[in-house]
């Protein structure tokens, strides 16, 4: 929630907007130069005093980033479902997943016991296992752990600003994108309002 309400005011800044970043998450400035809204460091914005150290920021700019990708994971997946599309095979619990209708709260609905399950344990697996930062990092995120070093070390550091900073808004936005789907979902309307009003087609 912290990261949306911080999107409301900050998120959408431009990159030229940003300070230099500090030279490495060890050698971290004040906390009065840290920032919710850019990477680097800046003005600070936070209003219910969350972020009293540099370990508590990067905790909490963590868990933005992480809640971030998932959103878009989450908004990549319910269009992806809305427009028909369905992996072969079944779930588990014996239902096909092409029997399993619409997208959202409509597909979770139809999902079986066994489907939920499956679910469950392979985001636990994910969680338990994969995503862990198991080398420190360059920046909050960064589960490189190590690996896929040259892309990314090939770029100057205004371009790793501005890639985080794409990372962080988009994500920001995902949160509020998925927040509005569920909720026009949920007021037994069509998820995809937008569709409706410009007269498009309503994948469900």
């Amino acid at each position: 929630m912290l990261s949306i309400a911080s999107a409301a005011t900050l998120g959408f800044q431009g990159p030229s907007m940003l300070a230099a970043p500090s030279a490495s998450r060890a050698a971290a400035p004040a906390m009065a130069q840290y920032s919710w809204s850019e990477p680097g460091v800046g003005a600070t914005w936070d209003p219910l005093g969350l972020a009293k150290t540099p370990e508590k920021f990067e905790r909490l700019r963590y868990v933005e980033v992480k809640h971030g990708r998932i959103a878009m994971l989450a908004m990549a997946g319910h269009i992806v479902a809305a427009s028909g599309y369905r992996f072969p095979g079944a779930l588990g619990g014996g239902v096909n997943f092409a029997d399993v209708p619409g997208s959202g709260f409509q597909a979770l609905a139809a999902c079986p016991t066994g489907g939920l399950l499956q679910i469950f344990l392979f985001i636990g697996f994910l969680e338990l296992r994969v995503m862990k930062e198991r080398v420190k990092g360059e920046f909050p995120g960064d589960l490189r752990n190590g690996q896929f070093t040259e892309g990314w070390n090939m770029l100057s550091e205004s371009d790793k600003i501005r890639k985080r900073n794409i990372e962080l808004n988009n994500g920001r936005a995902a949160q509020m994108g998925i927040l509005g789907l569920m909720v026009h979902e949920q007021l037994s309307g069509p998820a995809y309002v937008a569709n409706e009003a410009l007269g498009l087609p309503v994948p469900f």
